[in-house]
């Protein structure tokens, strides 16, 4: 690494800025990892924390599931019947706003991503404060996201247009959301009063009825028959995600903004070595006629590639930690140690494919350059 460590301690000021522009690079891309996780949370948290692993909607509803599926009590009673199959229960969901009639928050608004099961099925949260679902009341079991907005176990809360009263009977200390809206678990006749819009008696339509029925089943099992007799279509859990209002448009957004960011920094990379291997392309063809190899050169090239690399990302991605740690609670943010690793390795692995195609050009250097060949 001679050549590496001379042109890296004498022309100190061309790498620092090199090095400032992949650490503002690397600070981007831990925002955006973070960025991304955080919709990502904000949309799908509440169905990820579910302990389904399929999802049965009506064959009809080919997107939009959760808003546009309707399923009745004879097809969850398939499912439940059916060969690897172990649970099969109701599960509803529906959107709702509601004011907060009586706590210390009274008179606040508060809009509710509510999820309906049966009380005692395998859905029903275990409620880390105050008592669980109970079939035939009003009480709804607050995720952290409601909790977050002051509202407390004991609050009514009264949801606009119905008039429908719901009672905190429990709280769970998890973070759910449902397209960036809070989440609370209801009893499934609850959430059929809150769907429909009808306090009291349930007209004889909407007694049995759900949006989807939440499975917990063996991947390898056959689903064809009961589909076929259901007119419903199982989906594995992830692939609900993309039921979530802007769910796909966010991550499809995200991951084009990443990707962008991420071949700009190969281009700068590359571009950045292009020109510097041109200007030391004399000292380059000297280590030749003094009998270095080309390997010799290309390793050495490339340990001063890498070095600039893994220096400067590290210190943009401490900055971008740093960053990213004050916006946890102020906006849709969320850093993992996996999505930072990937924002981190992405951006040297790149990098060093951008100069792998910019240093190429060392092995056209003619050693006869450094003997005046050129004059």
């Amino acid at each position: 690494m001679f050549l590496a460590l001379r042109d890296l301690r004498f022309a100190r000021g061309r790498f620092a800025l090199m090095g400032a522009v992949v650490a503002l690079i690397a600070v981007l891309g831990v925002l955006l990892s973070g960025l991304a996780a955080g919709l990502a949370d904000a949309g799908i948290s509440g169905l990820r924390a579910l302990p389904n692993t399929h999802m049965a909607f009506d064959a009809k509803a080919t997107s939009e599931q959760f808003s546009r599926s309707t399923v009745e009590k004879e097809d969850w009673q398939a499912w439940a019947a059916a060969p690897g199959v172990e649970e099969a229960v109701p599960f509803g969901n529906t959107l709702a706003n509601a004011v907060v009639t009586e706590g210390r928050k009274k008179g606040a608004d508060v809009n509710l991503a509510v999820f309906g099961m049966p009380s005692g099925s395998y859905l029903a949260p275990e409620p880390t404060e105050g008592k669980g679902l109970a079939a035939g009341s009003n009480g709804i079991v607050i995720s952290q996201e409601i909790a977050d907005e002051g509202v407390e176990l004991g609050d009514e809360l009264t949801v606009d247009k119905s008039d429908i009263r719901l009672t905190v009977v429990g709280t769970v200390d998890e973070t759910a959301s449902y397209g960036h809206i809070g989440v609370v678990y209801a009893d499934l006749e609850t959430w059929r009063h809150l769907h429909y819009g009808l306090p009291g008696e349930l007209p004889a339509s909407a007694r049995d009825q759900a949006t989807a029925v939440a499975l917990k089943m063996d991947s390898g099992a056959d689903t064809a028959a009961v589909e076929k007799a259901t007119g419903t279509r199982a989906d594995d859990k992830e692939a609900t995600y993309g039921a979530s209002p802007g769910y796909t448009a966010e991550s499809s957004t995200m991951a084009l903004i990443q990707g962008f960011l991420y071949a700009i920094s190969a281009l700068v990379v590359g571009a950045f070595f292009t020109v510097w291997t041109v200007q030391r392309k004399a000292e380059i063809a000297l280590l030749k006629a003094l009998g270095a190899s080309t390997g010799y050169v290309l390793k050495d090239a490339m340990a001063q590639v890498v070095t600039v690399l893994v220096v400067s990302t590290a210190v943009g991605t401490g900055v971008g930690l740093a960053l990213g740690s004050a916006m946890i609670g102020k906006a849709p943010f969320s850093l993992t140690a996996a999505a930072v690793g990937t924002s981190s390795g992405l951006l040297i692995v790149l990098g060093v494919i951008g100069a792998v195609v910019a240093v190429r050009r060392i092995t056209a250097v003619d050693p006869l350059t450094a003997l005046g060949a050129n004059r």
